[in-house]
């Protein structure tokens, strides 16, 4: 039998390198051709180098075969525009009120500069991206959004909406001819009213109108803690029932509430599974995807859910 040979800490290094790629071809072929939306927060937006990462990441998804939709955007940046103009933002339950003169800036800094940006980094780093916005082609349609006050009556939020329609023909397309949809988060109504709609919400709905598998939400938090003050407390993966009992013990708790139930409305809505990552962490994209441990928190359907999701999509088919 030969002697093992004696190997280098650079071949060792090399040999590491190889190991995580392996490691990574089971995935690889489990989720080619499949199609995940990725939600790109202002948070992460506002970091250089960190979305640079990430849209590394997306070019390689894209590339290994994975249908990639970007939904983003711009809450930071809509903040700085409006304090140039000398604007103050005024905040219904904390949704941004939209009058005529913000509209117009979210529209300018969305749905327009953040929007053109991210295609043309996307294709600068090897990428087919295409904008979907008002000056190219509109996929998101809503109406305007209205909320209860304290004593019953609506409040009124100015331009405000959420989404009721995807067209989801013009995003398959882009997707099965290996481009990278890239959709702000403004619609319109029937009436060709513009909107501004929270990101989060017109994620989902794109998410769920194109059969999404994976609806992955990229922000400043690593996931779900078991204790907000131990990083090292991440919960990988909770079901919708963990997920509400965590709700209710208090574990979950403040900010990540509404984030939570926004990823369990998801589920209900279709999608498989909604993956919670720190945008911040270089390459998180590719860790939380392509290795077995991941980064981030995963919230999947309850068993009995999944398999009654299953039923009903199959019978649909039949």
């Amino acid at each position: 039998m030969p002697a093992t040979p004696s190997i280098t800490k650079a071949q060792q290094k090399a040999i590491q390198k190889a190991d995580t790629l392996i490691e990574a071809l089971g995935w690889i072929r489990k989720f080619r051709d499949t199609t995940t939306v990725i939600k790109l927060g202002g948070s992460v937006v506002e970091h250089p180098d960190s979305l640079r990462h990430l849209l590394l990441d997306i070019v390689f998804m894209s590339t290994l075969g994975m249908r990639i939709v970007v939904v983003h955007g711009g809450g930071k940046a809509i903040s700085r525009a409006m304090d140039e103009a000398g604007l103050q933002p005024r905040w219904v339950q904390g949704r941004r009120y939209t009058d005529d003169a913000t509209l117009a800036i979210v529209e300018r800094v969305v749905a327009t500069e953040l929007n053109h940006d991210l295609v043309a980094k996307l294709e600068e780093f090897g990428g087919r991206a295409m904008s979907l916005n008002f000056l190219s082609t509109n996929v998101l349609f809503g109406e305007r959004l209205t909320l209860d006050g304290p004593n019953g009556e609506p409040l009124d939020l100015g331009h405000v909406g959420e989404v009721t329609r995807v067209d989801r023909l013009t995003i398959d397309n882009l997707s099965y001819a290996g481009q990278v949809p890239v959709i702000p988060s403004m619609a319109t109504t029937e009436d060709g009213e513009k909107l501004n709609v929270n990101a989060d919400t017109a994620a989902t709905a794109v998410a769920a109108a194109i059969g999404a598998e994976k609806l992955v939400v990229l922000s400043d938090i690593p996931g779900v803690l078991r204790d907000v003050n131990d990083p090292e407390s991440l919960i990988h993966s909770l079901t919708a029932s963990e997920a509400r009992r965590l709700i209710a013990d208090g574990t979950i708790a403040a900010g990540m509430i509404p984030k939570i139930e926004g990823c369990l409305e998801t589920l209900d809505r279709g999608v498989k599974k909604i993956h919670i990552i720190d945008g911040r962490l270089r390459h998180s994209l590719l860790l939380e995807i392509y290795t077995t441990s991941g980064v981030g928190t995963e919230v999947t359907r309850d068993p009995a859910q999944a398999s009654s999701a299953h039923v009903a999509v199959t019978a649909a088919a039949r």
